[in-house]
């Protein structure tokens, strides 16, 4: 089985009473720090949307350029969207950081009556029915616990027209646009403080019977104005921290070294997947922290396993039907008559 009893709620949140959250609306946080070449083209791509937010709140993580300048332009302009700052803490906020700002974000939406949150990114430019076609999907899988498009980036310049995918799996969303129904987040425990939190939450939330998802659908492909991992001083840069990600959450050697091999054909090529298995080597060399969650690293492994042995798609197939298995389980144990003498 893809969990014991003991990564099992006892009282799962899926089927508590949701009182007065709305299945129809949602709300977005928005992490921020220099971001004012991109951030126009996100705030605009969000107004043109045909189902609005509720709220959106931007945390400005101690922006040195004039981003805070750009949010607040249009926050007084926009009644839903709220600005907050931090101080500068001279970096970056990766990884642990964004779940930090993003939880942020959670504490001041408070017990705002909307069942959706999305985390978003402000280096994005997303098509107009992009959210509502999140909520029909969430609308039609009770079991759909975070869900995303498809990101793409430009090639040739913004005049080319040409783009390209980033490459996700369909079995997760994306980080860059993560959007969530509220009991998930709440089921899992919230986000985990580290590198690739954004898979940790899905499979996370497979060992509890949750579905996530990635659709790649032209009303859903949204443009990543910086590729992915290359927020921090460059895309090698993002490689590196791409392996020290991979210990972090727990993966194998061996399926580090798949990931590289299968890497080598894409840009940059070779180097960037020799930077990867170094990040990973490093980690592992110097002793790094990992997720202290020795159930789930036991669970990651034999999903890895299983997909160098079988294959993505055989894998994947397998370890869904045991979230099946899971989800059925947990519905039973909820819906036990309880007996006057327990």
């Amino acid at each position: 089985m893809a969990g014991s009893s003991d990564n099992l709620s006892s009282t799962p949140a899926v089927w508590s009473d949701h009182g007065a959250k709305s299945l129809r609306d949602y709300c977005l946080i928005s992490p921020a720090r220099n971001e004012a070449e991109y951030i126009r083209e996100t705030l605009d791509s969000v107004l043109a949307q045909t189902v609005l937010p509720k709220r959106w709140i931007i945390i400005d993580d101690g922006s040195e350029d004039a981003t805070a300048r750009i949010v607040s332009e249009y926050s007084a302009k926009y009644d839903f969207i709220e600005v907050y700052s931090r101080a500068n803490r001279g970096r970056r906020a990766l990884g642990g950081g964004v779940v930090e700002v993003f939880n942020i974000g959670l504490e001041l939406l408070g017990d705002h009556p909307s069942e959706f949150v999305c985390k978003l990114d402000v280096d994005l430019i997303l098509p107009p029915r992009y959210f509502e076609r999140l909520l029909e999907e969430m609308a039609r899988d009770e079991r759909l616990g975070s869900i995303s498009g498809k990101p793409y980036f430009r090639v040739g310049g913004e005049d080319s027209g040409e783009l390209k995918s980033e490459r996700i799996a369909d079995d997760v969303s994306v980080g860059a646009s993560k959007f969530y129904r509220r009991t998930f987040l709440e089921d899992i425990g919230g986000l985990v403080k580290g590198l690739i939190w954004d898979g940790i939450d899905c499979y996370r939330g497979r060992m509890l019977g949750w579905r996530s998802k990635s659709i790649d659908d032209a009303e859903l492909r949204f443009i990543h104005l910086r590729p992915m991992g290359s927020s921090d001083r460059g895309i090698l840069t993002g490689r590196m921290r791409l392996g020290e990600g991979y210990w972090f959450m727990g993966a194998a050697p061996s399926f580090v070294l798949g990931k590289a091999v299968h890497g080598v054909g894409h840009r940059p090529a070779v180097i960037g997947s020799l930077t990867l298995l170094c990040g990973y080597g490093r980690a592992w060399l110097k002793g790094l922290p990992r997720y202290n969650d020795h159930g789930f690293r036991q669970y990651l492994r034999r999903y890895h396993r299983a997909m160098l042995t079988r294959g993505k798609a055989r894998a994947s197939a397998l370890f869904n039907a045991e979230a099946d298995e899971i989800w059925e389980r947990r519905r039973r144990q909820v819906a036990r008559p309880v007996s006057p003498t327990q």
